[in-house]
C-alpha cells in the first residue's frame, strides 16, 4: 500500500483482506480469546502477568498467522489502534455469525 489510509472506512476493507485465509482468522481468533481471558483474569486479580499474557497471546497468535499464513506484515504497525478495534470488531462479528457478510463485500471468505 503506498498511501497511508486516512479514515477508518477505508482501513476496515483492507484490514480484512489481510485476513483473509480462514486459518489466519482462526488464529486471531484464539489470541483475541486467550486476550480476553486475560483481561478477566487481571481485572479479577489485578495480578499484571495477566497483562503480559493478555499483549502476547493475542499478538503472538495474530502474528504468527501473518508470518506462516497470509505472509504480509501486520496492520499493527502500522495503523495500531484501527488494527487493535479490527481485531475485536471481527472477532465478534465472528461470534456473532455476521463476518461472512462483510468478507463479501470485499470479495472474500
Amino acid at each position: 500500500m503506498a498511501e497511508k489510509l486516512k479514515k477508518y472506512a477505508d482501513f476496515w476493507p483492507f484490514y480484512l483482506r489481510q485476513h483473509a485465509h480462514p486459518a489466519s482468522r482462526g488464529l486471531h481468533y484464539i489470541g483475541s480469546s486467550l486476550a480476553i481471558i486475560c483481561l478477566v483474569g487481571l481485572a479479577a486479580t489485578g495480578n499484571p502477568w495477566f497483562l503480559l499474557g493478555a499483549v502476547i497471546g493475542g499478538y503472538g497468535f495474530a502474528w504468527i498467522g501473518h508470518a506462516m499464513i497470509e505472509h504480509n506484515r501486520p496492520a499493527t504497525f502500522t495503523y495500531p489502534l484501527w488494527s487493535l478495534w479490527s481485531d475485536f470488531r471481527m472477532y465478534f462479528l465472528w461470534l456473532t455469525g455476521r463476518l461472512h457478510s462483510h468478507l463479501a463485500n470485499i470479495g472474500s471468505g
